[in-house]
């Protein structure tokens, strides 16, 4: 201190003892400003504005099972396609029996489709790349996934209002131990 009052008249300024401080308060984040709410904000309402409703008309998929799945609150007894306002049995058994003529009533829907989700059962399975050459080339984008990620898939793009199709397949009864 002694030192201090020696010096600081001589440099014109002011010192000021520094205590070296805690590590443990180096790390710590230094803010200049307060993070709580002001008086004004705490005593104020909050309000919610619903803006639009849910509409009835659009699908979606609550749930999946080996037989079949509920779509809407409609139960569904094996493959489906899940089309924008409409619900149809899909005659496929298997991923192989996916082909152009089992796709022909995706690319025949008006409006034209945005993208189609196609859910081949428990896992992805690869499908005849002519017959996704021939949906890219009517302007349908085809996602091929397994049959939970498909369900998810077509729930997220219909909530965004996209023009998307599904057609699922039900993945098959898993026995356990």
């Amino acid at each position: 201190m002694a030192a201090l009052r020696t010096f600081g008249p001589v440099l014109g300024r002011r010192l000021v003892a520094v205590t070296p401080k805690p590590v443990f308060a180096l790390l710590q984040p230094q803010r200049g400003h307060r993070l709580t709410p002001s008086d004004d904000e705490l005593y104020q309402k909050t309000t919610i504005r619903h803006l639009e409703k849910e509409s009835p008309d659009i699908m979606f998929v609550e749930g999946y099972t080996s037989r079949g799945f509920t779509i809407s609150g409609n139960k569904i007894v094996g493959p489906c396609a899940v089309l924008p306002r409409a619900i149809l049995q899909w005659n496929v058994g298997t991923h192989a029996d996916i082909t152009a003529e089992s796709l022909a009533l995706f690319r025949l829907l008006e409006p034209r489709l945005e993208i189609l989700v196609l859910g081949t059962g428990e896992k992805v399975q690869r499908l005849d790349p002519a017959v996704l050459k021939l949906m890219r080339q009517c302007g349908i984008a085809v996602e091929v996934q397994d049959t939970p990620n498909a369900c998810a898939t077509f729930n997220f793009l219909t909530s965004e209002r996209r023009l998307a199709a599904a057609g699922l397949i039900p993945p098959p009864a898993t026995t356990g131990a």
